[in-house]
């Protein structure tokens, strides 16, 4: 009931006709998917001060006017912030701190969190690429077996996003000297 009753914003309701093209073009191939309900995953690479969360509230403002489920999470609880109705990754999908290649998310197929992923018409993910590769396979793995769907993240329209040039390279075997 709570996702329902999200209340959209004036300034997300009108974000759709202010987006500039390749904006306008990743929504419309977006909403495509929600509307046909066809499965989807796609990422989102917005550098700084390219309004990335422009378009993501567009698209939660789109869909949850139209009565659908939309959910968003991040990383960081900045963006959290930022994106209405929002929570972050570990809050949202019940990821365990100690994801691995073989864990499931806490959550119970009969769960609430799984009756709300069943509905959920798209779920978008910021800040991506600083969850660990196993926190992501750990939602996916969970996904696919709450949906009782062999597709990635259960058949669900997933959007992930991030400015990949504002993650750090990882240096193998190195070490950090302090002066």
């Amino acid at each position: 009931m709570e996702e329902k009753n999200v209340n959209v914003p004036v300034e997300d309701v009108s974000a759709q006709s202010k987006l500039n093209q390749v904006q306008t073009q990743a929504f419309n191939t977006i909403m495509k998917r929600v509307n046909s309900e066809t499965p989807g995953s796609f990422f989102v690479d917005g550098p700084g001060g390219t309004r990335m969360t422009f378009l993501y509230r567009a698209l939660l403002g789109k869909v949850r006017l139209e009565g659908m489920i939309a959910l968003a999470s991040a990383t960081s609880c900045v963006v959290v912030a930022i994106l209405l109705g929002s929570r972050t990754q570990h809050s949202r999908f019940g990821i365990p701190l100690q994801a691995n290649e073989t864990k499931m998310t806490n959550m119970s197929k009969q769960g609430g969190g799984a009756k709300l992923f069943r509905l959920a018409k798209i779920i978008i993910w910021d800040e991506a690429p600083m969850a660990k590769r196993h926190t992501i396979e750990t939602v996916n793995r969970s996904f696919r077996d709450i949906m009782d769907k062999d597709a990635p993240f259960g058949g669900k329209v997933m959007v992930f996003g991030s400015d990949i040039r504002q993650v750090l390279p990882i240096v193998p075997k190195s070490t950090v000297r302090r002066r």
